[in-house]
């Protein structure tokens, strides 16, 4: 048989009779577990047991089909019998071993290592997976499952090494005369509109640049979230390990957040050793510091969309009531970049519009294409924009790893990104265009995983991020800092610009 489960049970007394007092009993109630769990799926069957003393083993076999629910069913009937008519119980129980035989997409091309004890073989397109002393909760939480698609996983993902991010144009404004225009970020520092920040991947606005950073807040509100019924909501910015299990964002991005911490005591004789020794040394005495505070608790998420979906979580919402169109635009939102930072467009903390819209796949695909609309209007009438929109992974299947977008569902759904053409970087055919907002649909990934739901039918969600320091980003790279040099319609949100700042 493909999979095979060892346990051992150790019983809280050695049942009347010796070894083979439960020579009847066993066969009966795995013949019965069997036949309840793994019956219309496969085949299964106790292959051995032994009792030694108050120690029980019993080995499980299968085809088709892991045998573990099956262990587990004829786990609970042998508790029920030994207490019922023995008073005996099952004090502990370890898998001592369990093999399992799958397929895979092919070898992978690099060792796959796993977080638990574990050997793993893999011939042509099936692996043999042994997973050796699991305790009980891994059966019962469904770890061995979940191991199998992380090894699944982690072979797909060294496929796409070295592969591009699946995109593909959409649409592309008309090409606009550009004037040479400076690195918006190094033009802004020149004039003392920005300083980089006193740690990494922050800056300082100064009133000019808040100024516009504030316009750019204005338009969205006023120009795609007003007109289409968008509602704001003001929510919590530290989001729970839970919420992020859910979402998976834990699972594919937890190099990008920042963690929180929260101190043990508010007890100034707690901090006293603490405070002493930034007194006499004028550092921060980390180890002490360590001690301290907790580990992490939580994360300050990049994204506001998690924690809108808690808030949402175990509801039920009136049909007749959707589209639900609601937005936070109070996050200061944190990603840490690495080494990737650069200027104003690329940065580790930012200020950031999330909408967030809830209703039947008809009505998203609708409101899709309005939210397309109206950003079409600010980014061509307004900012006067050189633009364009493609097709890009979207991003709940780059949490997972992958690239490609074979799946003709996910690009029904899926994710649009606009980007802007940044001429300090060279021609519109060389360069690197700036990814400045984007745009998708998620199905019912979110609903599900949140339980969601409304009074008939099938319900999705999507969101929509408008990050404000890219708009401003592309806007000065094409249009400059000179108000002379902006569309009249921008002109006109922008007002009186701030007296610029000198400094002796």
């Amino acid at each position: 048989m493909e999979n095979l489960l060892e346990a051992e049970l150790t019983l809280s007394a050695p049942p009347p009779g010796g070894p083979t007092a439960l020579d009847g009993l066993l066969p009966a109630l795995a013949e019965e577990a069997i036949a309840r769990t793994l019956a219309r799926r496969g085949t299964g069957r106790l292959a051995s047991f032994g009792l030694t003393h108050d120690v029980l083993r019993v080995t499980f076999e299968s085809e088709g089909v892991r045998p573990h629910q099956a262990f587990l069913a004829f786990l609970r009937r042998l508790t029920e019998e030994l207490g019922r008519k023995e008073k005996i119980g099952v004090r502990s129980v370890r898998i001592r071993r369990y093999r399992v035989e799958f397929d895979v997409e092919g070898r992978p091309e690099a060792p796959i290592t796993l977080p638990i004890e574990h050997t793993l073989h893999i011939e042509g397109s099936r692996a043999h997976l042994e997973l050796p002393d699991l305790p009980e909760e891994a059966l019962r939480d469904n770890w061995v499952d979940r191991t199998i698609a992380l090894v699944q996983e982690k072979i797909r993902r060294q496929s796409y090494q070295g592969k591009e991010q699946y995109w593909a144009l959409l649409t592309q404004s008309p090409p606009r005369a550009q004037a040479a225009r400076p690195d918006p970020t190094e033009a802004m520092l020149s004039r003392n509109w920005v300083r980089s920040g006193p740690t990494k991947g922050k800056w300082f606005l100064g009133p000019s640049a808040a100024h516009l950073l504030r316009t750019m807040d204005r338009i969205a509100r006023t120009e795609v979230l007003k007109p289409l019924g968008f509602e704001e909501v003001v929510q919590p910015h530290h989001d729970s390990f839970d919420i992020l299990l859910k979402t998976g964002h834990l699972e594919g991005l937890p190099g990008e957040f920042y963690y929180v911490a929260e101190p043990k005591s508010r007890d100034p004789v707690a901090w006293e050793r603490f405070t002493d020794l930034v007194k006499i040394t004028r550092k921060v005495p980390e180890e002490e510091l360590a001690r301290l505070v907790t580990g992490p608790t939580a994360v300050s998420c990049y994204a506001q969309c998690p924690t809108i979906y808690w808030w949402l979580s175990g509801r039920t919402l009136p049909t007749g009531e959707l589209p639900l169109k609601i937005f936070d635009g109070s996050a200061v939102s944190n990603r840490y970049e690495s080494g990737g930072r650069h200027g104003l467009e690329r940065v580790d903390e930012f200020h950031r519009i999330e909408p967030v819209y809830v209703g039947t796949p008809e009505q998203l695909l609708d409101l899709r294409e309005e939210l397309l609309k109206r950003y079409a209007h600010v980014f061509d009438t307004i900012l006067e924009l050189e633009w364009r929109t493609a097709w890009v992974t979207p991003f709940y299947m780059q949490q997972a790893g992958a690239v490609g977008v074979e799946d003709a569902q996910e690009r029904i759904k899926g994710t649009i990104d606009f980007e802007a053409y940044l001429p300090y970087r060279g021609t519109r055919e060389a360069s690197e265009w700036l990814e400045f907002q984007n745009l998708s649909i998620v199905g019912d990934k979110y609903t599900r995983a949140f339980t969601i739901k409304t009074q008939k039918g099938e319900l999705w969600s999507g969101c929509s991020g408008i990050g404000l320091e890219r708009w401003l980003t592309a806007f000065l790279a094409q249009k400059g800092l000179d108000p002379t040099d902006w569309p009249s319609k921008f002109r006109e949100y922008v007002g009186e610009m701030p007296p610029e700042l000198r400094f002796l």
